[in-house]
């Protein structure tokens, strides 16, 4: 299974996503322009004072790419907003975002076993990663590496889970928490006799770094 292959980054777990998800960030370029202009600021003024470069703005005001968070902290404060008003875009809801259950992907581990909902927000899956886990009895999921400084943080909600990271085996059940390195091979295995649920974040190295 993979949770940073495709969808999810680098790293490989032989994943197949089921489901596509929906462009979140349709109305960020309308958004983006709306400031700059309420600002009387010039593409190249808006770089300037952003360090964004100028024709990666025109490509986000036209929506013919998807910034980073990085990105769009660095124009946020440019333009003296928040990130959350950015991203709310036009029509100022207070819901940043509804996902259908049809358009939550899910991934399925080699044994068929082990099922996946990435239930965090894809457009940040670069910084964190968050998993709703179902893990029938003797089900396996093998992960590669993730990025160096990756700290996986389980929870088990029912059932019992084996947890294997660099070599060192812990065991977890329903109601405790492991928090562990992510960036060498891990491995989760239901041990118990019955479905386990747990629910997985993934926290980035890059997570809250400056740039």
């Amino acid at each position: 299974m993979s949770r940073q292959g495709g969808a999810a980054g680098s790293g490989s777990r032989g994943a197949r996503t089921q489901a596509a998800p929906e462009d979140t960030t349709a109305d960020l370029g309308k958004t983006i322009q709306r400031l700059r202009k309420a600002y009387n600021l010039s593409l190249g003024e808006l770089s300037e004072q952003s360090g964004v470069a100028k024709s990666i703005i025109s490509q986000i005001e036209r929506n013919e790419t998807n910034p980073t968070l990085s990105t769009v902290v660095k124009l946020s404060r440019a333009l003296d907003t928040t990130v959350d008003e950015v991203l709310r875009g036009e029509t100022q809801s207070f819901f940043i975002e509804h996902q259908q259950k049809s358009a939550v992907p899910i991934l399925e581990s080699q044994d068929g076993l082990c099922r996946l909902a990435i239930a965090g927000p894809l457009n940040l899956i670069d910084f964190f990663q968050w998993y709703d886990f179902h893990a029938k009895p003797s089900g396996v999921l093998e992960s590669s590496p993730h990025p160096p400084g990756t700290i996986e943080h389980l929870y088990v909600v029912t059932g019992e889970l084996e947890v294997t990271t660099g070599g060192e085996t812990r065991i977890a059940k329903a109601g405790e928490a492991l928090r562990y390195r992510a960036d060498v091979p891990h491995k989760l295995v239901n041990i118990g006799d019955t479905e386990a649920h747990a629910v997985m974040m993934l926290a980035l190295r890059q997570f809250g770094a400056q740039g």
